[in-house]
């Protein structure tokens, strides 16, 4: 697919720091930066916990717990973001004196997604005083409920949007829910335990805890690590908040402050932990993670971030660097199969706008993964489905494009038609979905009607933003290594792109799909430049004319 390049608009005049490069200047205006103040990356900038709604009573809660030494139990998620969300729960609840503290994170083959009555009931073996959810929760309405008959208190922490009804929790946390003033929308889950834990140290500070116990006060900053790999892997906009907390965690690993599991992450990922940068959370790191949620479990990644041994920390990041060369082998048999397909739909006629998918063969744990691939190569909303443990059901992974949200798009199918999904849940970009193979053909067309009641013929066009054209004296090193490290790039902060014409002066094919060139800014070939094309089409390139 051809992509459009399109400039950016510069958003009016800021007042920024007079010795900024002004190629940096004029990326920040690009992206909307208005003042200083919103490249700063200072921990004083940070919004405080009082706006988050419920976390007074979450704090509250699990202060008591702590008090009475209950038995609190962590359920997360299968992913990145629930790996170092449920991490970082259990090495600030044990480090603030909290009783028995353990962690409990669904197979996603056996259990699925979130507090399940069928995870609760496994739970309940335990016998745990109170479960702690972390990065889901928010529409675990019939597992808050057989925890709370089976008399253990829950505190929901999550981000995901809500529904109409929420869970029955004794509190809830999350920026997404109605009525809650919290100024950044954008937390992760990671993020959103992190200011609980925050609330959480200043509720025992004003009990006289810490004094009472003679406990040290644990410094929120040694988490920031954490909560920076789990924002970025979890591919949340990148609002100021998320910024400051991404930077500072990023500021932390590079002087060494960071858990030999990170460390051992890096490493295997061949990631420099002086050197890092958010891309190395979201290319090397998280996919590491996730590899393990995908594949086999996640308690692999919380047990290597939690591990303060560095041979331990070692073999489980080694672990998880195989899981994902497993994965990576998966994926592209994956999506040959899918492509295979997507021919067969073309050779009858057009793709759908809304394409639906479907093998039985493929691994439900990678199918978001694929979804994602085939909407990046189609620019269209994709769900990829695959056989569920539950027989006749099948479970689809969905991925959006910019003009459609994907969770309210489900919602509007099922309001329409209410014997479709049996369940769904997620974000503007992705979400998650479960209904009966027989009912596949039917969603797929309702899939495709309701995607283009949505959008435009305009929103199918893949578009590049681009930064403008450098000057040939900009195009050094000194302004790569500025433009790389001046503030955390990622989700709706997109690290800077550029656009120009060059002089083809040699090219060839390197690693059987990528283009090597040798380029000039000038018809002279005064200043020559190495440049890489990656993954490019084999049957146009080396173009010789």
């Amino acid at each position: 697919m051809q992509k459009l390049i399109k400039r950016r608009e510069q958003n009016g005049q800021a007042e920024l720091p007079e010795d900024l490069h002004p190629v940096l200047k004029r990326v920040f205006l690009n992206r909307g930066v208005s003042d200083s103040q919103h490249i700063a990356t200072e921990l004083k900038g940070l919004l405080k916990p009082n706006d988050l709604k419920g976390v007074s009573e979450a704090s509250a809660i699990l202060a008591d717990a702590i008090f009475s030494q209950q038995k609190i139990l962590i359920v997360g998620d299968f992913d990145a973001d629930g790996a170092t969300s449920s991490a970082l729960a259990v090495l600030a609840l044990r480090a603030m004196g909290a009783g028995p503290v353990d962690f409990l994170v669904p197979n996603r083959f056996d259990y699925g997604y979130g507090l399940t009555p069928e995870i609760v009931e496994v739970a309940c073996q335990s016998k745990p005083d109170l479960i702690l959810t972390v990065d889901n929760g928010i529409s675990s309405i019939d597992g808050v409920a057989s925890a709370n008959a089976a008399g253990i208190t829950v505190v929901v922490t999550d981000h995901h949007l809500p529904a109409e009804q929420l869970p029955a929790a004794a509190a809830i946390v999350n920026p997404s829910q109605p009525g809650c003033e919290f100024a950044s929308k954008n937390l992760a889950g990671v993020g959103v335990i992190f200011y609980l834990m925050s609330a959480l140290r200043a509720a025992l500070r004003q009990r006289d805890w810490f004094a009472q116990q003679q406990i040290t006060e644990p410094n929120m900053a040694e988490y920031l690590d954490l909560v920076a790999l789990g924002t970025v892997a979890d591919v949340v906009p990148l609002d100021t908040n998320n910024r400051i907390l991404v930077a500072q965690g990023i500021k932390r690993i590079r002087a060494g402050k960071t858990r030999p599991g990170i460390s051992a992450l890096l490493e295997v990922a061949g990631r420099s932990q002086h050197r890092l940068v958010s891309e190395d959370f979201g290319f090397g790191v998280g996919p590491r993670l996730n590899a393990a949620g995908r594949l086999d479990d996640i308690s692999i990644g919380i047990r290597c971030l939690l591990s303060d041994d560095r041979a331990n920390a070692i073999e489980l990041a080694q672990a998880m660097d195989d899981l994902n060369r497993d994965r990576r082998a998966i994926e592209g048999s994956m999506q040959q199969e899918a492509q295979a397909a997507l021919n067969n739909i073309e050779l009858t006629g057009e793709l759908p706008w809304g394409l639906c998918l479907y093998n039985g063969q493929w691994h439900q744990g990678v199918i978001g993964i694929l979804a994602s691939r085939i909407k990046d190569q189609h620019h269209r909303p994709v769900v990829a489905f695959a056989d569920a443990d539950q027989a006749g059901v099948i479970k689809g992974s969905a991925r959006s494009i910019p003009g459609l949200h994907i969770r309210d798009a489900l919602d509007n199918i099922a309001a329409k038609y209410p014997q479709l999904l049996s369940k769904f849940g997620g974000h503007a970009m992705a979400a998650g979905m479960s209904l009966q193979r027989e009912n596949f053909e039917a969603f797929q067309q309702a899939f495709d009607e309701e995607v283009r009641s949505q959008l435009r013929e305009e929103h199918l066009q893949a578009v590049v933003y681009s930064d403008g054209e450098l000057a040939t004296e900009d195009l050094n090193l000194d302004l790569a290594h500025q433009l790389r490290n001046a503030a955390p790039w990622g989700q709706h902060f997109s690290m800077p792109v550029f656009d120009g014409e060059f002089y083809l002066i040699q090219q060839r094919i390197v690693g059987e799909k990528h283009l090597k060139m040798v380029l000039a800014c000038d018809p002279e070939g005064q200043q020559l430049i190495d440049a890489i094309a990656f993954n490019v089409d084999v049957t146009q390139w080396p173009n010789q004319q």
